[in-house]
């Protein structure tokens, strides 16, 4: 599952409103919409991504997460590590090979870390 995927998902139950109905609604199968809750499909467009605000009524600041979530969603990746150090590299490979066994809080310790690092970094700007 996406972050996406959760969010969409978390919004339909806490409206009571099916995968169908949904999907109807927004114009896309209920195979599409569980795909992409179930993260088997790849970031949604834009157009979808307001299609989904606009269906859900959601304030600005709300929309403005779920693009944000969005943007974070993309269940197959790509790290570029052209031109950065050969440790960058080894880094994003060793993280591919082994994310899927990480725990939870090994996930956690890991994102805290970066959002650290990322905060200091523009702290220092």
């Amino acid at each position: 599952m996406t972050p996406f995927g959760e969010a969409v998902r978390r919004l339909r139950r806490e409206r009571g409103v099916s995968q169908k109905q949904m999907a109807a609604a927004l114009g896309v199968t209920p195979a599409y919409l569980s795909a992409l809750e179930n993260g088997h499909r790849g970031r949604p467009s834009f157009d979808f991504l307001q299609r989904v605000a606009g269906y859900f009524n959601i304030i600005w600041d709300e929309a403005d997460d779920l693009f944000r979530i969005a943007s974070q969603s993309h269940p197959r990746i790509v790290v570029d590590t052209t031109g950065l150090p050969a440790a960058y590299t080894a880094f994003a490979n060793r993280l591919a090979a082994e994310i899927r066994s990480l725990s939870p809080e090994a996930m956690a310790e890991l994102t805290e870390t970066i959002d650290r690092h990322v905060f200091l970094r523009e702290k220092a700007r």
